[in-house]
C-alpha cells in the first residue's frame, strides 16, 4: 500500500527526549524516536523534524525568572540545536540519511536552513531535523513546526505529546475532559485548547496545513498514525 503522505513534518518536543528525567536527553527515549521516524523514512516518505528544547532550557521559563526575553529565547534556540544534532545523528545510527540544519547560522555546528536547501536534501532521500525554531525569539518551536511544513510543501504536521489527542481540558488534571476525534482550527483557537499555541494553529488554517495529534509513546508508533491504526485527533478546516 502506498503511504498516505509523500512528506510530513513531525514537531517532537525536547520533553520527549529527556524520557522519565526532568532534564537533558534520555538515550533510550532518543534511540526510540530516531527508530520510529527510521522506519518511517523506509517507506519512502520524506520527513522533517523541528525539535523543541525544554529539556535544556525554556526561554519563557527563564525570561519568567528574570532573564531578558530576548536572550533566554536565545538560549533556548540553541537548546533545541543540541537536541536537534542528538536526534540527526540517532536516526543515522539506525541506517537512515539525516541532515540537521539551524535557524540560527552557526556554521560550524550545522547547515543553515534555506527552504531550498531542506527540500533538497528530502528529495535525496535525507530525513532532516531543524533546530534553532524559527531563528527569532517571541516565537515557539510548535509555530515554527507549522512554518517549515508550509515552507516544505509538506501534506501533514504530526504533534507528538504525551496525550493521544486534543482534549476539552488538560486529561491529566481532569479525567472528565472530552477527547476529540477531529476538531477545527477555529474550534481550538475559539476555546484556547492547549496542544500548540494559537500562532501555529492560526498559521495552520490560513494555509489549509492539516495538524494530527498523538501521544508519542504509544506502541503503534509514527507508522500507526500514518496508517490511521493509532489514536489521534486531526485539526482541519471542518470537523
Amino acid at each position: 500500500m502506498a503511504p498516505a503522505y509523500k512528506r510530513i513534518l513531525l514537531k517532537v518536543s525536547g520533553e520527549a527526549l529527556a524520557g522519565d528525567n526532568s532534564f537533558g536527553i534520555e538515550p533510550p527515549f532518543l534511540q526510540a524516536i530516531a527508530k520510529q521516524i527510521a522506519d518511517v523514512a523506509n517507506t519512502g516518505v520524506q520527513i522533517g523534524v523541528v525539535v523543541g528544547g525544554g529539556n535544556i532550557f525554556r526561554g519563557m521559563a527563564g525570561a519568567a525568572d528574570g532573564t531578558d526575553r530576548v536572550t533566554a529565547d536565545l538560549m533556548g534556540m540553541l537548546g533545541t540545536m543540541i537536541n536537534a544534532l542528538a536526534l540527526s545523528n540517532a536516526i543515522s545510527r539506525q541506517g537512515v540519511k539525516s541532515k540537521a540544519f539551524s535557524a540560527v547560522t552557526m556554521p560550524n555546528v550545522a547547515d543553515t536552513f534555506t527552504a531550498r536547501a531542506a527540500k533538497l536534501a528530502l528529495e535525496d532521500g535525507f530525513v532532516v531535523v531543524l533546530g534553532g525554531g524559527i531563528g527569532n525569539p517571541f516565537f515557539t518551536t510548535d509555530t515554527a513546526s507549522t512554518l517549515r511544513a508550509i515552507e516544505l510543501e509538506c501534506d501533514v504536521v504530526l504533534k507528538g505529546t504525551k496525550v493521544d489527542g486534543v482534549y476539552s481540558a488538560d486529561p491529566m488534571k481532569n479525567p472528565d475532559a472530552l477527547r476529540y476525534d477531529t476538531v477545527s482550527y477555529d474550534e481550538v483557537i475559539g476555546k484556547n485548547l492547549k496542544v500548540m499555541d494559537t500562532a501555529a494553529f492560526a498559521l495552520a488554517r490560513d494555509n489549509s496545513m492539516p495538524i494530527i495529534v498523538y501521544a508519542l509513546d504509544d506502541p503503534g508508533g509514527l507508522t500507526g498514525v500514518l496508517a490511521g491504526k493509532t489514536r489521534s485527533t486531526l485539526v482541519s478546516a471542518s470537523n
